[in-house]
């Protein structure tokens, strides 16, 4: 007969199990999704390549070549089959692999998106955690106020005010975010400012209010009356009561929150000529460079699965009530 706690993880490992299928099937279906709209943009990578002096004879040779005029559902099952092996394609504008292309943007939009985490993160626990515990006071409607005002801003005008105040007006900051191989803390510091602040604004005020919402929610729990009949202060009872009770919330907000990044960073990255993944699906975009452009959307909608799933796994081991449903 299998005891409690065997039978207990054995639940928590189908739930996971399920989590992991679910994500991998929503990833299948986004794939089609993704092929067939990058298949209806208009034009195609022959066609920028040569130009609008080309003939229509010149463009269909070029179109045999690349293989765009095999049909959609074969060059869909080549692409899917690679793309499970490991192999993206080949840029059709470049003519080089995609996966060395990505190789050389991707770590730039990972370092872009930890630093923001870095910064977004501890400011929201702190913003969030302070409201909640000063609910209905003249703090927590300020911070309230603040909040809701950074969701209502997006991030192409706060990208915009910024190099208009920051790089036009005060010159404190360059408008184009380069990354040179042997950069100082303080190149670092003003290459990044920007582009951080950006993409901070709207991530810490939407997960400062979750967090909020996770925090006040175990505030009105008994045994947080218990503790503070005690005599527990209150910073006590946050710290050592209802965060390890609302860390599933709460990392379920910061995914949420930080996947925000992946539909920010493309406009933020586009303003700031940053050299990451998102201008790199941008110039796809632009070149009809369809394997390059459907391989990027697939990272990012990747990335968006995995902090789904990890949110979804820290929700399950941190409450009794899924492992035991």
């Amino acid at each position: 007969m299998i005891s409690g706690p065997a039978n207990g993880t054995n639940r928590v490992l189908r739930l996971i199990a399920g989590r992991i299928g679910a994500a991998m099937l929503t990833l299948f279906l986004v794939s089609l999704i993704i092929f067939a709209i990058s298949d209806l943009l208009p034009g195609d990578a022959a066609q920028e390549a040569l130009g609008q002096t080309a003939t229509p004879a010149q463009v269909a040779a070029l179109r045999h070549e690349m293989g765009l005029d095999r049909p959609a559902y074969e060059r869909f099952g080549s692409w899917i089959v690679s793309l499970a092996g490991g192999d993206a394609g080949t840029s059709l504008v470049a003519n080089m692999p995609v996966g060395k292309i990505i190789a050389q943007r991707l770590p730039n939009s990972l370092l872009l998106a930890a630093i923001t985490t870095l910064v977004a993160v501890p400011l929201a626990l702190a913003i969030g955690i302070a409201s909640a515990m000063n609910r209905g006071g003249r703090l927590d409607r300020a911070l309230n106020i603040a909040t809701l005002s950074m969701v209502a801003v997006p991030e192409f005008l706060v990208a915009t005010l910024a190099v208009l105040i920051f790089s036009v007006k005060l010159r404190w900051l360059p408008s184009i975010s380069m990354l040179p191989e042997k950069a100082s803390w303080a190149q670092l510091f003003q290459n990044f400012a920007m582009p951080v602040m950006a993409l901070c604004v709207v991530v810490v005020a939407q997960m400062a209010r979750m967090t909020r919402a996770a925090v006040i929610d175990q505030f009105d729990r008994p045994y947080v009356e218990m503790a503070i009949l005690k005599g527990l202060s209150a910073p006590r009872v946050v710290l050592f009561h209802i965060l390890p009770n609302a860390v599933g919330p709460i990392v379920n907000a910061m995914a949420l929150s930080l996947s925000y990044l992946l539909g920010g960073a493309i406009i933020v990255e586009t303003i700031f000529n940053y050299p990451g993944l998102a201008s790199l699906m941008v110039n796809a975009v632009t070149s009809r460079d369809m394997p390059l452009l459907q391989a990027c959307a697939m990272i990012f909608c990747a990335v968006y699965l995995l902090l789904m799933l990890i949110a979804d796994v820290v929700a399950i081991v941190a409450n009794p009530r899924l492992r035991n449903a």
